[in-house]
């Protein structure tokens, strides 16, 4: 018995040895990818596929570094830096796919591989950048920079690795390494547990209506949704809701069942916070702590001061200074807009208080007041398809670039779409991904992101491929997909990062680093382009009809350009000062998450009717990773930039090719590559003014 156990113990190992080495000879990460331009093959990769090619990308990076590491030669830019640069094709090749996927198109088996590799992933990034002989290594080149003939790019490359790596904590004793490497991959797991806690709430059914008239007052197409996404849960004959922002908005715009607007609301700011397995209230008090820790030991006030440093507005006073520049007039627009509404409520007979839950409705109501105006008259004119061509279009006019559609190049969704993006000549440029419907897998929101960045090192240009993704209204049965006019402007915004990215031309990959108070200037200046009525006559055509939107429609819209600014602007900024308020604890005792919200929110004097853009338990940009911490304000620093960049087309012609070219060429091909401000000043000729923003708010009236 035991020689009968021993040869089929045996003859297992060899069986999983012969597997292992199948898997390994047919995985598509370890071959070039004979696709048009390198793209991806989707249909050949597996889940099974990810872990080797990760560990083999990972083996395959040490390997790279022990060869810098022993290179007995004078460290200088190439043999050291270059060649950092030069590393880890493989796990970058495996890693643009898997973590895409992971958001876009995700499911339990790739967040398994997610859970096993991110501390992996960690640990490598750890023992490079606390590689004191790697260090000093580097440090012998920065030392000797000014005598060496660099250009502007390697310089500030060379900048970004040496100031990387003392703040990585390079310079610590043994024990604090070693504490600090325990934080980093504690907050790698940490943060992606909180991701994954999020997109399962937030695709959770939050709502579910088996009674028609409890519908009342939802547009028809909104109920055709709800009735698709019921049948596709099991529910057929029922309407359901989710807490994707199609589905959930138009609920809270159009219901007349308040206490079902109530239900929902609470459903969606309640993401995270529902004291049930996809909690996240101890994650993000574990977060912070180690976040406040970690601050301390690399010798920072706060984690706000350590994240600042490298941004535009270098520290948290700046921040602080900058946000309550805005508050008191948003908050104050803001009040004016409740108390109309409130109003409209008594007018009605209502015998209630505007609630947070009631906004989008008496919005909507408020809106159609004032300027005869809603939502239901501007979708029909919103098909996906013609406001997607309308960001290209506005692309072609402003640099001349031409959008192909290839049918050829594989995708990793029937809903995804790809277009070869080239010159006027005919050069390529690069690939554009769109995938603009949510699904199960997909988490909420909206991104850009690579399958593959741009590089030109050593004469071989990299031409990136790049991913926009959305979660937008899906077409029903009998309707195409007819966009909001927010999520119109959200596929400009996303559009925006794509031609950042397709357009970028630097060198090195790693210079592609930017400040969440720059990047956000090419995204949001799209959405200008979004709502000028010049614009809207390109591609706002009825889905029936083809007719183009009316000028009455097209002047009301105009008229409308200040309606909700308050609440719109109030949410954003509250949501950056409680990022704020986080990182700025220096100690964590015995918080409780909410009633730290509470009092973050109270102390700036949000008014209840309306909700924090996010809350902390459902606030991916600051704790389901990390690019956003102490950052969230950047997306109003960069409405600074971006009004008053905008405004030098206004002051010259909406689609000047002068200003366009220097556009693209001082800020969208050399951003992360050259110093934010002196980009920005080599494009407009002045550092950015406030006033523009202001006025395009209607706060300077």
């Amino acid at each position: 018995m035991k020689k009968l156990f021993f040869f089929s113990t045996l003859s297992i190992i060899i069986n999983l040895s012969s597997i292992n080495t199948m898997i390994a000879q047919s995985n598509p990460f370890f071959e070039e990818w004979n696709t048009p331009f390198q793209t991806p093959p989707f249909s050949k990769i597996k889940n099974e596929h990810f872990l080797p090619a990760f560990e083999e990308g990972i083996k395959q990076q040490r390997q790279e570094l022990e060869l810098i590491l022993n290179n007995t030669q004078e460290p200088d830019f190439n043999n050291t830096i270059g060649a950092l640069e030069r590393s880890g094709k493989l796990l970058s090749k495996v890693s643009r796919v898997f973590f895409n996927l992971s958001s876009a198109n995700s499911n339990d088996e790739i967040q398994k591989v997610a859970e096993k590799i991110t501390p992996e992933l960690s640990k490598l990034n750890n023992d490079i950048y606390l590689n004191e002989k790697l260090y000093q290594k580097i440090k012998i080149v920065y030392d000797k920079k000014d005598k060496l003939n660099l250009t502007t790019e390697e310089q500030k490359l060379l900048e970004e690795y040496y100031k990387d790596f003392i703040r990585a904590g390079v310079g610590l004793d043994e024990d604090k390494k070693s504490r600090l490497r325990e934080i980093n991959q504690q907050l790698s797991s940490l943060q992606l547990k909180f991701a994954e806690n999020l997109r399962k709430e937030t695709n959770a059914i939050a709502l579910v209506i088996d009674n028609k008239e409890d519908l009342i007052g939802l547009p028809e197409s909104v109920i055709k949704a709800a009735s698709e996404l019921a049948e596709a849960n099991g529910m057929k004959g029922k309407w359901a809701f989710n807490l994707q922002r199609p589905s959930w908005t138009p609920f809270l715009q159009y219901s007349q069942r308040r206490d079902l607007r109530e239900k929902i609301y609470k459903a969606y700011i309640n993401r995270g916070n529902n004291n049930n397995e996809f909690d996240n209230k101890e994650i993000i008090k574990q977060i912070i702590a180690l976040r406040i820790e970690k601050a301390k030991l690399l010798g920072y006030q706060t984690y706000a001061h350590y994240k600042l440093e490298k941004n535009m507005a270098k520290n948290p006073e700046n921040v602080l200074k900058f946000l309550n520049q805005l508050w008191l007039p948003a908050i104050n627009q803001a009040k004016q807009e409740a108390s109309e509404m409130q109003k409209i409520i008594e007018k009605e007979g209502g015998n209630f208080k505007l609630a947070a839950w009631d906004w989008w409705y008496y919005a909507e109501k408020l809106k159609k007041e004032k300027y005869d105006l809603d939502e239901e008259m501007l979708r029909p004119y919103f098909k996906m398809e013609n406001v997607r061509q309308g960001a290209f279009d506005v692309a072609t006019k402003l640099f001349g670039i031409k959008f192909i559609k290839r049918d050829d190049i594989e995708v990793y969704d029937k809903d995804v779409e790809v277009y070869e993006v080239v010159e006027e000549n005919g050069d390529h440029i690069g690939i554009l991904y769109t995938d603009y419907f949510p699904r199960n897998g997909k988490r909420a929101g909206a991104w850009m992101s690579y399958f593959r960045s741009q590089s030109n090192m050593d004469g071989q240009m990299i031409y990136p491929l790049v991913t926009n993704v959305g979660n937008f209204s899906k077409p029903t049965s009998d309707k195409p997909a007819l966009l909001s006019f927010d999520d119109v402007n959200t596929l400009f915004h996303e559009f925006g990062h794509a031609l950042n990215g397709l357009f970028a031309r630097s060198t090195y990959p790693g210079s592609k680093r930017s400040s969440v108070d720059f990047v956000e200037l090419p995204s949001q200046i799209m959405e200008n382009w979004a709502s000028h009525p010049e614009v809207l006559k390109m591609y706002a055509l009825h889905y029936q009809t083809g007719e183009p939107m009316p000028d009455s429609l097209i002047e009301k819209i105009k008229k409308s350009q200040f309606f909700n600014n308050g609440f719109q602007q109030t949410e954003y900024l509250a949501a950056s000062f409680l990022d704020m308020d986080w990182h700025l604890l220096t100690e964590i005792p015995s918080i409780d998450v909410n009633e730290f919200e509470e009092e973050s929110l109270k102390k700036i004097g949000l008014i209840p009717e309306i909700a924090s853009r996010y809350q902390s338990t459902n606030f991916n940009h600051i704790f389901g990773g990390d690019g956003y911490s102490a950052g969230y304000y950047g997306y109003s620093w960069a409405a600074v930039l971006d009004a008053d960049a905008f405004e030098a087309f206004l002051e010259t012609d909406l689609f000047n090719r002068n200003v366009a070219d220097s556009f693209r060429k001082n800020i969208l091909e050399k951003m992360g590559s050259e110093d934010s401000m002196e980009l920005y000043k080599k494009f407009r000729g002045r550092e950015p003014k406030v006033d523009a923003l202001l006025r395009r708010l209607g706060f300077d009236k």
